[in-house]
């Protein structure tokens, strides 16, 4: 039996390491549908806490925090400088360091 797409995200999610990001995107990608991270965004709402995900890990394309300021945003940058994770201008965080490069099964 094959794992649904949400079980998959999960696992790849849980898979970030302390200190890296990942991208909704590329999370969607490395799940096997590169056009669903609007369905990363859903799986990390519903599921983060019960099945307590390192959701604070997962950042926009764009190197930054999609949460508004005192809805989350606060709380998921300083997970991510705990972490190491640095900052830079309008709080863009430069993939080339931070970005996380899973090695892929083949």
């Amino acid at each position: 039996m094959s794992e649904s797409f949400t079980d998959t995200v999960k696992m790849i999610i849980k898979k970030i390491p302390k200190g890296k990001i990942a991208s909704y995107g590329q999370i969607a990608a490395l799940a096997g549908s590169p056009r669903a991270a609007r369905q990363v965004v859903r799986i990390l709402h519903s599921s983060s806490r019960k099945d307590k995900l390192p959701w604070h890990r997962v950042i926009n394309s764009k190197g930054g925090i999609s949460l508004k300021p005192g809805n989350g945003y606060e709380l998921q940058k300083s997970l991510l400088e705990d972490e190491g994770v640095k900052f830079g201008l309008r709080d863009i965080v430069d993939f080339k360091r931070f970005l996380w490069s899973p090695r892929i099964k083949k």
